[in-house]
């Protein structure tokens, strides 16, 4: 028997607009395992779920159960059912009957069905629930009979898409917990799919993190946490600090205007992010803290306190169980493991360009002025303005790619559509201690990342007023 029950390679899927909203998909599922894909809204992973139960195709790649290749199986021959949201049970069926309406299309006995039906009621732990009506249950009673109906068909993966969605807190909780319990009983393997960080480390074996349809990270809850591979992980799976920052030294790193020791041995100079999770910061006299601020906020939440203070700058987020108060000097710490260093992403935004036949950029439909004389090194316009090399020959321009370059703290933002020379969306916004980093998606689906002290909304429509003498133009090699 393999261990691995599921195989997705390279998958893809593309909508008629042109959109991709999942994009080279590559994962191995193995036997037994509960898998959570995790991300915000629009991330592809439902697109994902879909593809698995039979209910979409993929644009692309291809999907293997135990080794044999099923992308294009219909949903009903597939051993694979699926859990929604709003659990679609019938309201004019009893219990029982919701429960056996997929062996009733069997057409099995009725002695067999009695037998599973009251086995997967004793799995949720309703039994005795056989001729209530569906409107008599609460609504995590109702989910359990949804996971019953499920399972009684004996499937080999359990699909389950935001189920836990329509309860209030209270109950969530208390059903992440059932749900832990039931798959353990259950042994079959469970997919996953929430925009809840606390539910998928809660409940999960492995974690895969989307975003923009692409995997951004796999791994089990404590690798996710601990050990996130970029700024959107770190941001996206719990509470984080973020900061800009730069290696020192061996197993030393700068940033809020101090210098810290790590156990991350990245090379002196490299550019970092630097992500210190709230609990792991201590709140000490000012005398005794690598950096020094002040108490802006104090805010209870039951097990602990959030404090945030001001340091320069930057503000820092501490959970404690410790009060202190707003106003009040203090001193931080972080110890070296507490420090988690990844190298820093999207430093400078850099974008290839054509050059049209007025020898301009095509970047930007020639919005952007750039001199490529200046650019082409030995290569002048003759007399009749036709660019040519030392030797009078005429370049082929069609051959040339120009890269252009901005940095994100050089981009302005505003509301006013006429401002600046490019528009996009908001699709993605990290805080970096003394700033946001955003990511604005053009209608031609460029993306420029933008440093901006002020705080946006994700999806603003804006527009980016970029300096002419901020950009740098060089030559691709």
């Amino acid at each position: 028997m393999q261990d691995n029950i599921l195989q997705f390679n390279n998958i893809s899927r593309t909508f008629d607009d042109g959109f991709t909203v999942v994009d080279d998909f590559n994962l191995s599922i193995k036997r037994g395992e509960f898998v959570t894909f995790l991300g915000p809204s629009g991330c592809g992973k439902t697109t994902t779920l879909r593809m698995l139960a039979g209910f979409d195709l993929p644009t692309t790649g291809e999907i293997l159960l135990d080794g044999k290749n099923i992308t294009d199986l219909p949903a009903n021959e597939r051993p694979i059912n699926t859990v929604f949201q709003r659990y679609a049970l019938f309201p004019h069926l009893n219990i029982y009957d919701n429960i056996a309406f997929g062996l009733k299309l069997k057409k099995i006995k009725k002695s067999e069905i009695d037998k599973k039906v009251k086995k997967a009621l004793e799995m949720v732990d309703l039994e005795g629930f056989e001729n209530r009506k569906v409107q008599t249950l609460s609504g995590g009673q109702q989910q359990r009979i949804a996971i019953a109906r499920a399972i009684v068909n004996e499937p080999e993966i359990l699909l389950l898409d935001e189920p836990l969605g329509a309860l209030d807190l209270k109950m969530r909780k208390e059903m992440q917990l059932e749900l832990k319990s039931m798959h353990e009983k259950l042994g079959i393997t469970f997919i996953y799919v929430t925009h809840d960080q606390e539910e998928a480390l809660t409940m999960s074996d492995k974690i895969v993190v989307m975003s923009e349809g692409k995997i951004q990270q796999i791994g089990t809850p404590e690798d996710i946490y601990n050990e996130p591979k970029n700024a959107f992980v770190a941001d996206f799976i719990g509470e984080s600090n973020i900061f800009n920052g730069i290696m020192t030294g061996k197993y030393k790193v700068r940033f809020c205007g101090a210098e810290f020791e790590c156990v991350d041995d990245v090379p002196d100079g490299t550019m970092i992010d630097a992500v210190i999770r709230p609990e792991d910061v201590i709140i000490t006299t000012p005398e005794k803290g690598t950096i020094q601020g002040e108490v802006i906020s104090v805010i209870f939440k039951g097990v602990h306190y959030e404090i945030t203070v001001l340091s320069g700058k930057n503000e820092i987020v501490i959970q404690t169980t410790k009060k202190s108060e707003v106003g009040e000097k203090v001193g931080l710490c972080v110890e070296p493991d507490g420090i988690h260093i990844m190298i820093a992403e999207n430093t400078i935004n850099k974008f290839e360009s054509a050059i049209d036949s007025n020898y301009k950029l095509a970047f930007l439909d020639g919005q952007l002025e750039c001199d490529v004389t200046k650019v082409l090194t030995n290569c002048k316009k003759n007399e009749d303005g036709v660019l040519v090399d030392e030797h009078g020959d005429e370049i082929e321009i069609d051959k040339v790619k120009i890269i252009v370059s901005v940095k994100p703290e050089d981009i302005e933002m505003s509301d006013d559509a006429d401002a600046g020379i490019v528009q996009g969306n908001i699709i993605n916004l990290i805080y970096k201690g003394d700033h946001y980093s955003y990511v604005v998606r053009t209608e031609d689906e460029h993306d420029f990342i933008v440093d901006d002290e002020d705080l946006w909304n994700m999806d603003d429509f804006i527009s980016l007023i970029i300096p002419q003498d901020k950009i740098s133009y060089s030559l691709k090699k």
